[in-house]
């Protein structure tokens, strides 16, 4: 027989109800709170049945992702998270590839993308900031990324000036002088690559470094091979440079490939800084440097912001700004 709410109360000391808002997410539950709960939940094997609940409250119990590439190791090992923690709250998710194409964003805010969903989570690329304040979404909706507009709604982020201003000094800290970026992305609206830069640049200009000419390459996707590229063209130029801060861990691996195949000896010849920590990363040859968000908690935090607006839709709290940590992971590549 299954285990009911009464007994996973009982083996976490909590009161039922408690344990209904854990579930549900429903109502805000202290983290400590939350984690005996889960912990009781799993040792039971207890498995609530929110079908009949969200029917009476004109509920569907799915939600929406909408990321921008199914592919990427990055965006992949996000929604895996945040299907995780939907499936802890007894969610469905149906995911959606919006490519960076504005016309597939438009419609998934104003649509739902044609199905009955719940809320939506969605990381936009395409549509610029102006618009997506503009947008009246047709369900309560969490932005991941770093340029959308204040206000509009939930936001979840990384501050990457940060974070690629300590790649940047940890390079300078090496002892490199001639550092590159690879990762400008100027024909997308998400201002990801252009915090990265604006970072880089700040670590630069502090120590006295002046920027290597056209040390910043633009890239036409954040892929191996566009990486490889760009690193090909830093060191066909002028001034080949003796770091790379890349501004995500695939751009990195596509560099760190031409470093090898040109025989240079990473890090002794060039150091590279990756972004994002993907799991091929930890096993490249050597291992990537790279800068690692808490994507545990993009999607804790996502899911969370989700919860509190499906569940209170009157709640006259202002749209969150929720800003996760990350970390500089020293590994063998820098």
């Amino acid at each position: 027989m299954s285990s009911r709410l009464k007994d996973v109360a009982a083996r976490a000391g909590v009161s039922t109800r408690t344990v209904s808002n854990v579930v549900s997410g429903s109502a805000s539950v202290a983290a400590e709170t939350r984690r005996r709960v889960q912990e009781a939940i799993d040792e039971l094997g207890y498995r609530p049945n929110l079908a009949a609940r969200s029917l009476r409250a004109g509920r569907t119990g799915i939600i929406g992702l909408a990321i921008p590439e199914l592919h990427s190791p990055y965006f992949g090992e996000l929604a895996g998270l945040l299907v995780d923690e939907a499936q802890r709250r007894s969610w469905t998710v149906v995911i959606d590839q919006t490519r960076g194409d504005a016309d597939a964003e438009r419609r998934l805010l104003t649509q739902g993308g044609g199905r009955a969903v719940d809320g939506l989570i969605i990381s936009p690329w395409a549509l610029d900031p102006a618009e997506l304040a503009a947008t009246a979404p047709t369900v309560p909706l969490v932005l991941l990324g770093e340029r959308s507009p204040r206000g509009a709604a939930d936001r979840v982020a990384v501050d990457n000036v940060t974070a690629a201003d300590e790649a940047t000094s940890h390079l300078i800290g090496l002892g490199r002088r001639r550092i590159a970026a690879i990762g400008l992305q100027p024909h997308l609206h998400n201002g990801t690559a252009l915090l990265r830069a604006e970072g880089h640049s700040r670590a630069l200009e502090r120590a006295g470094l002046p920027q290597l000419p056209d040390a910043q390459r633009p890239v036409a996707a954040l892929h191996r091979a566009d990486g490889a590229r760009a690193m090909t063209e830093l060191l066909d130029g002028p001034a080949a440079p003796d770091a790379v801060f890349a501004f995500s861990d695939e751009l990195a691996l596509g560099a760190l490939h031409v470093a090898h195949e040109r025989g240079l000896r990473v890090p002794e010849d060039i150091a590279i800084v990756g972004f994002d920590d993907i799991e091929d990363g930890r096993y490249s040859h050597p291992p990537l440097t790279t800068i690692a968000p808490d994507k545990q908690q993009i999607a804790e935090r996502s899911l969370q912001c989700l919860a509190d607006r499906i569940y209170s839709p009157s709640n006259d709290v202002p749209p969150q700004e929720l800003i996760v940590p990350h970390r500089l992971l020293k590994r063998g590549t820098a």
